[in-house]
């Protein structure tokens, strides 16, 4: 007899919840109040390893049941609250009976890669500077070896896109897949910084050989009237990512090692790995003729006006994100406020994000022209960034976040759609990897810019939301060219 898949999240949920509450209630007194500090290094142990077989049997469930992705995201969330996996299997249990078991869903296998290869990144944000110092590393190591990952990623996201294209995207994905988990296990041997200079060089290469391939599988497989859509439920991934990686980090390293974390990590990668050979060999592209009919029969070159602007796009949405990772923390703490009113504000804009995503408002990216929801998407995020440094109260700076998230949440699925749809599956993978370049990119060019100007906070704000606001312009007014080339 068949083990029901919510049979086995409820039972390893309740599992998770139990060592939270002996980690809470008995492990942390034992070493606060009575110094025995090998009680949270061993419950911490077990904790770590229980999330992991939580994780993945969440994993499991979503591939299986026929249910909302709200049952899986409710289920990632009660791990991180006490008694909350308790709650949440009372409602399962009433719930088990309404879903039926199907065969995996290979569409959301593909986007279980898309988290993975991105929570691999936001995992490193919170341990690795630390990590780095604890090895011997100097400060300026410590932030050196932080930017090598990214210098090595931008290599690997390049290199991708040409094997994407001359082996397909599916073979990509599993050298990705494998190597990624593999480099992740090789932080148990970093005792030196020269040895963690090397493992970030091998880690951040084959961390990008990922995730060109996978969006490039993702648009093949998709018809070309539901593209925009599932774009943006792709980029809701890419947002659970950013929230669940930096927390999931923070705390498992707290109570385990930052080792112990990339080993869960590279766990996830070895599962999917042996997922995807299982079930996404055989899976056939999916008919595209608004791109590649039309794209192929005129013979277009590689770069063109919708690519052109698809990698504007990108560019300036991560310049635009390190001109906030870099200002907006100074902003916060030259108002008085903390560093952790920093962190809930990043929290917000990224939630908003995901619910643009994942609302019925994704149907406009199936219906609108992308050159008109990218300059939407770019010109809220413009306003934004003109409004945050007259923004001196915690509820303005909410507002002001939640407004950048919006258009976040516009801009992302309008280059992808616009991406897709300006190029032939063929070349889908090369032009994924400049794509994701260009993010990596703009990243150092955002904050690096700003520091070489020597502009202060609001002069920095100000000229980046009127550069945002000027691609916005040129974007809404290039719409006639993109119409054209879609049609």
């Amino acid at each position: 007899m068949k083990i029901h898949p919510i049979t086995i999240l409820r039972t390893t949920g309740l599992l998770d919840g139990i060592s939270l509450l002996l980690l809470l209630a008995v492990a942390m007194p034992l070493k606060y109040v009575w110094g025995h500090d090998e009680a949270v290094t061993i419950m911490g142990s077990v904790h770590g390893g229980i999330f992991v077989l939580y994780g993945l049997s969440i994993l499991y469930a979503a591939l299986k049941v026929r249910w909302s992705l709200l049952w899986p995201l409710a289920a990632f969330a009660a791990a991180f609250v006490p008694l909350g996996n308790f709650v949440l299997d009372w409602q399962l249990k009433k719930a088990q009976s309404k879903y039926a078991v199907g065969s995996i869903n290979v569409t959301l296998l593909v986007y279980s890669i898309v988290f993975f290869s991105f929570f691999d990144l936001f995992a490193q944000l919170p341990v690795m500077s630390t990590f780095a110092t604890s090895v011997g590393a100097s400060a300026f190591v410590a932030g050196f070896v932080i930017g090598l990952y990214s210098l090595s990623n931008t290599i690997g996201n390049i290199l991708s896109g040409f094997l994407t294209d001359k082996l397909g995207p599916f073979r990509m994905l599993m050298v990705g897949l494998l190597l990624s988990s593999g480099a992740l296990l090789l932080y148990h041997i970093v005792d030196s910084p020269a040895l963690l200079i090397a493992v970030r060089i091998i880690h951040g290469f084959v961390a990008g050989l990922i995730v060109p391939a996978a969006f490039t599988f993702s648009a093949n497989t998709t018809a070309g009237n539901e593209q925009g859509k599932k774009v943006a439920i792709t980029g809701t991934f890419v947002g659970l990512a950013a929230i669940v990686g930096p927390a999931f980090s923070g705390i498992t390293a707290s109570k385990t090692s930052v080792p112990f974390v990339f080993a869960c990590v590279a766990a996830l990668g070895l599962l999917l790995t042996a997922l995807s050979a299982l079930f996404l060999n055989h899976l056939k592209a999916a008919p595209n003729k608004q791109s590649d009919g039309a794209l192929t029969r005129q013979a277009r070159p590689f770069i063109n006006a919708g690519i052109a602007k698809a990698y504007a796009g990108a560019f300036f949405l991560m310049f635009s994100q390190g001109v906030i990772a870099y200002l907006l923390p100074l902003h916060v703490q030259s108002l008085g406020y903390d560093s952790r009113l920093s962190g809930t504000l990043m929290s917000v804009f990224g939630i908003v994000a995901v619910l643009v995503f994942v609302l019925p408002t994704n149907r406009i990216f199936d219906r609108v022209s992308p050159a008109i929801t990218m300059a939407v998407g770019v010109g809220l995020m413009g306003v934004s960034q003109l409004l945050i440094g007259p923004s001196s109260s915690s509820l303005a700076l909410y507002g002001v976040m939640a407004l950048y998230g919006i258009g976040f949440g516009f801009l992302f699925p309008s280059i992808n759609t616009m991406l897709i749809r300006s190029t032939p599956s063929g070349r889908r993978g090369r032009a994924y990897g400049y794509f994701y370049a260009f993010f990596s990119l703009g990243v150092v060019a955002g904050s690096s810019t700003l520091g070489w100007l020597s502009l202060g906070i609001q002069q920095g704000f100000l000229l980046t939301g009127f550069i945002l606001l000027a691609v916005a312009v040129v974007s809404a007014v290039g719409k006639r060219s993109e119409q054209a080339l879609g049609s």
